[in-house]
């Protein structure tokens, strides 16, 4: 019987270390994609909110093969759907690829890693654009 795979969840080093990535994401999409962070809820600070952050990481977490708690909780992501209502155009996408790569730089995630995780990110990122250029 072989061993079972290790996860891009298991490789991060688990939940805290996801949560630390989604918290990144989002302060470096608060400092440096105010247009990107303005799409999302925000709080009284002007930031993006705590319930946008729990759930962003919450899918992460699932998505990178770790406890599926965001399905459980909110169904299926239906990615797409979910976004229709926000323009996701190239300038967009790009934005939030740039916000997960500073994240990526300051958690230290390992290089082949990131490598993966950001070819898939961008795959994910292109299929949500909703709108021309």
């Amino acid at each position: 019987m072989s061993e079972p795979q290790e996860t891009p969840f298991d490789r991060m080093g688990g939940e805290a270390a996801v949560r630390n990535l989604s918290e990144h994401f989002y302060d470096a999409m608060d400092r440096d994609e105010p247009a990107l962070a303005k799409l999302h809820e925000l709080d009284e600070q002007g930031r993006v909110s705590r319930r946008s952050r729990d759930r962003f990481a919450l899918f992460l977490i699932g998505w990178l093969g770790g406890p599926q708690d965001y399905i459980a909780q909110n169904g299926h992501p239906r990615l797409r759907m979910r976004h229709a209502r926000v323009p996701v155009d190239i300038a967009m996408r790009d934005a939030w690829m740039r916000a997960m790569t500073t994240a990526m730089d300051e958690v230290g995630v390992a290089q082949d890693l990131r490598t993966f995780l950001l070819g898939r990110l961008a795959d994910v990122a292109d299929f949500m654009r909703n709108r021309p250029g």
